[in-house]
């Protein structure tokens, strides 16, 4: 028989809003970290992989813990970028519908901090944050945090690196005598240190399979393509797999414009976000991805922490990427909560060596994906040159004259003969259409 969320001591007001949300049976790491943060004193180190349910593994028993008669902030959890922070607060008051006295306020960087100030004037039990932000707040005295009796890590080994000076700067505001719960999908060397350094000697360490859930349903694959081929490459392959939705990381915000001005180019429904990118444009294309209005977004490793959007089918590695850490959380995107996905890495041959080194680290095993063939390819480009005429909007500006001498060309033509000739016109000019190696000395014989 399933574990339940009542078996985990889960109060009916929470059971009532994970009804609502249609969740029933808890995943590995919330069966086996609920209980241990409601019913133990110790710290908690939880390994696991994004997709898993990290959230209500830490926000369920939070929730359950908060004392609503106490007006403190009690608990602060801390995200790594705006987008992450934003989803762990919605999915908190999701859980919390049914808890109408419990109040969960969340301050994150790239919008103004005037409303956040504010909003922090009222009675506040639990804040979701970034930690730039918070420091800034706290700096700032528009917020309290040294009473606090919770500190929550999620995305730590993102935290311990670029965002290490804002978290340093929490750390030492917020009292010794708190419980902190630290969720990170690797334990790095950074976080090792910030375990030992911060966190008390008696710590409760919970993995989940990572073989299991981490991989399970994911298929690792490559490709080797020459550079001049790379787009053609991924412009075929994403045409297979039209109607679904994927997500293309590459290494640089330059790389991100420039792919994704290709992709709108060939009329492709997509959409690109990068750190440069103003908040309201990056929550914007998020929107639109999350709400399936596009079907790609190219991205920047931004958007590999810890968003959770549904039917994910594929993730691909434009460019393969400078860490293990960064190649788990980009994949990490897709094959969640039991569904199956394909992360595909784009490589280029002097890369193939490296593949060998991120089976070995990450447990994984990569196939390879077959190439396109020429013929494939070009007819590929057949297809979107055909798509993006579909597209085309009317031009207005053309003289009633000239629409007429072209009607009168074309208009003992039915539609399929205007289709063959339209079609041969263009293959002509590609190398599908090219005379075949002995074409012309067939001609000359005859």
């Amino acid at each position: 028989m399933s574990t339940r969320f009542s078996d985990l001591g889960i109060n009916e007001e929470l059971q009532q809003g994970l009804a609502d949300l249609q969740i029933s049976v808890p995943t590995d790491i919330q069966e086996k970290t609920i209980p241990v943060v409601l019913h133990q004193n110790e710290d908690v180190v939880a390994l696991a992989k994004t997709g898993t349910g990290k959230t209500a593994a830490f926000g369920l028993p939070l929730l359950q813990l908060i004392d609503v008669d106490n007006t403190d902030v009690q608990a602060v959890i801390l995200a790594p970028t705006r987008e992450l922070g934003q989803q762990i607060y919605t999915n908190l008051v999701s859980f919390a519908s049914h808890m109408p006295s419990i109040s969960i306020a969340t301050v994150c960087g790239g919008i103004p901090i005037k409303p956040q100030i504010e909003r922090l004037q009222s009675t506040t039990h639990i804040v979701v944050a970034t930690p730039g932000r918070l420091a800034d707040l706290v700096k700032r005295n528009a917020i309290n945090i040294k009473t606090i009796s919770y500190f929550v890590l999620d995305e730590a080994d993102e935290m311990v690196s670029a965002l290490k000076e804002g978290l340093d700067a929490i750390i030492k505001d917020i009292p010794k005598t708190r419980r902190t719960l630290l969720f990170t999908a690797t334990m790095s060397g950074p976080i090792k240190q910030l375990v030992q350094n911060y966190m008390s000697k008696h710590v409760v360490q919970i993995e989940v399979d990572m073989a299991a859930v981490g991989h399970q349903g994911l298929d690792h694959q490559y490709v080797v393509v020459e550079p001049i081929e790379k787009l053609d490459v991924l412009l075929h392959f994403l045409n297979s797999k039209e109607g679904q939705r994927g997500i293309i990381f590459c290494k640089t915000k330059a790389a991100v414009n420039k792919l994704a001005k290709n992709l709108a180019i060939n009329k492709f429904s997509s959409g690109a976000i990068h750190g440069s990118l103003t908040q309201g444009i990056r929550d914007r294309i998020m929107g639109q991805f999350r709400e399936g209005y596009i079907d790609i977004l190219v991205a920047t490793d931004l958007a590999a922490r810890g968003l959770d959007i549904k039917d994910i089918a594929y993730v691909i590695n434009y460019h393969l990427p400078d860490t293990y850490d960064n190649y788990v959380h980009r994949s990490g995107r897709t094959a969640r909560a039991g569904a199956k996905g394909l992360a595909l890495t784009i490589l280029q041959q002097e890369e193939v060596v490296d593949i060998a080194d991120f089976e070995a680290e990450l447990g994984i095993v990569f196939k390879v994906y077959k190439k396109a063939d020429t013929k494939s390819i070009e007819e590929n480009k057949a297809l979107l040159w055909a798509k993006k005429i579909f597209k085309t909007k009317p031009n207005r500006t053309i003289s009633e004259n000239l629409r007429q001498d072209v009607r009168t060309v074309f208009h003992h033509l039915t539609k399929e003969e205007l289709i063959e000739k339209v079609l041969a016109n263009y293959l002509a000019q590609t190398p599908l259409g090219a005379p075949k190696s002995g074409d012309s000395k067939k001609k000359k014989n005859n």
